[in-house]
């Protein structure tokens, strides 16, 4: 029998998102999962297509929050699912049948990625994780939450979203629970989920706030890795240097130094 999925579905004020995530739920060929929507009181008329439509989900709630990730922590809170997928509005599904053709795939680990169709304009490509996840890589990346399947009991061994981060708190809770908590993972090179460029995190104008609350978590919580990380990057970058010396070269060629 397979582990029971809650799909989870963050809005605010996002009506038209909103409907093509629901619409991208509803199709799914394969149906035997929670779905579960909380809105934060939007005032563009989502709270009354969501009450209107209320049959078409598990547990809907649309009150006020502080934001995202307070949002995000009351649809963990309410969920009945072994794993949760946050797929918010504005998101959906790869196709029809990605859940049908997958969803054997979802067990045993703590973190199941896959990969994702981003769409920026006229432009889409599918992005690909790594197999294997690092500190190194965490500092210059992240996971999709849109494609990433989390136990829920994953969140009792680490925590809930950081609520007063506004940009990060799901790339901390993923480098949390890889590198300080060790919890499992597992990759499936294969796209789940369709993100659109243009969202908080992805707004130009948040870079300063994303790059400050990053900072702000590797200098309290991973400072002795970032000292080692900048060590292995000094080096790096020397030996690179050192490669492309014509005079480090010529030794090489004479035979006076070992190629490296």
């Amino acid at each position: 029998m397979s582990p029971k999925i809650s799909i989870i579905t963050i809005n605010y004020n996002n009506l038209e998102g909103l409907k093509k995530t629901i619409k991208s739920v509803k199709n799914q060929s394969y149906n035997e999962f929670e779905y579960i929507v909380i809105d934060g009181n939007s005032k563009d008329g989502s709270a009354e297509y969501i009450q209107n439509n209320n049959t078409l989900f598990d547990y809907w709630l649309s009150e006020p929050d502080s934001g995202v990730y307070q949002a995000m922590n009351k649809g963990i809170e309410k969920a009945t699912g072994d794993y949760l997928l946050f797929l918010n509005s504005g998101d959906h599904f790869y196709n029809a049948k990605v859940l049908e053709k997958n969803h054997q795939e979802i067990k045993h680990s703590d973190i199941i990625y896959f990969d994702l169709q981003v769409i920026e304009g006229d432009k889409k490509f599918i992005k690909t994780y790594p197999d294997r996840l690092s500190f190194s890589y965490f500092v210059e990346d992240t996971l999709p939450h849109p494609a990433t399947f989390i136990k829920k009991e994953a969140f009792a061994k680490t925590n809930l979203y950081k609520e007063d981060f506004k940009i990060v708190s799901d790339w901390k809770f993923f480098i949390d629970a890889i590198c300080k908590y060790n919890l499992s993972y597992e990759r499936i090179a294969k796209p789940l989920a369709t993100f659109y460029i243009g969202g908080l995190s992805s707004n130009p104008k948040n870079q300063i706030v994303k790059f400050n609350e990053k900072e702000s978590v590797l200098n309290k919580d991973y400072l002795p890795y970032i000292k080692d990380f900048d060590d292995v990057i000094g080096y790096r970058k020397t030996l690179n240097s050192l490669r492309s010396s014509r005079f480090i070269s010529l030794l090489v060629k004479l035979g006076f130094l070992n190629k490296f």
